[in-house]
């Protein structure tokens, strides 16, 4: 089972991931937890070049080094992981490299998702999670400096908030959507609550 959070930062990703594999893990699965842009040595120097960096570049080209992390990713760690019967939970995946790269940019969306296409080699989530959060409460939560797509600002980020709604029904064969505004238990609670039909009937 291949599963994606995703949402404009501050949405609370890394918490209910942290909390996801921990819940899953209790139940006896075996899980593999990783991030998109990252997990690789390509994708950790790609990572640092995009996000750390003051390096100019056009969106395409931020678009294109995405899809090389993310080829590696599928290839040297999503692809094996699910091969042996883990779980895979990432930290986002194709659909936040469509929203960032489209949104205030000339690239289109159906052109991103083809590129996406090339670089998983057809590879799609299970069931990707949205964790919706406005924006302007998602920058009172951001601690610390800001990275290339928070610096671009609030309504760069709401357009992109918009554009994760838009963009969510193409990024795999299940979605959800949770209100990220809610107590991060309760959003715990929410995920749960709908993995548990399949939790109740696997194997």
């Amino acid at each position: 089972m291949f599963i994606t959070l995703d949402g404009i930062d501050g949405a609370g990703k890394s918490t209910q991931i942290r909390m996801l594999c921990e819940h899953l893990r209790a139940g006896g699965r075996s899980v593999t937890s990783l991030r998109d842009p990252g997990s690789t040595p390509p994708g950790d120097a790609v990572r640092s070049l995009l996000l750390d960096s003051d390096l100019q570049m056009h969106r395409r080209t931020e678009a294109l080094l995405y899809m090389a992390a993310r080829c590696e990713l599928v290839e040297q760690r999503i692809r094996p992981a699910l091969e042996a019967g883990q779980w895979v939970v990432c930290d986002r995946f194709l659909l936040a490299n469509v929203v960032y790269q489209s949104v205030g940019g000339k690239e289109r969306p159906e052109r991103l998702w083809h590129l996406g296409e090339l670089a998983t080699d057809g590879l799609k989530p299970d069931l990707t999670i949205l964790l919706d959060l406005p924006a302007e409460e998602a920058f009172e939560r951001l601690t610390g400096p800001a990275d290339r797509m928070e610096s671009r600002g609030v309504e760069y980020l709401e357009a992109v908030r918009g554009a994760f709604r838009a963009q969510l029904p193409h990024s795999s064969r299940e979605t959800l959507v949770v209100d990220a505004r809610q107590p991060i238990q309760q959003v715990h609670e929410v995920i749960c609550a709908h993995l548990q039909p399949l939790l109740s009937t696997e194997g």
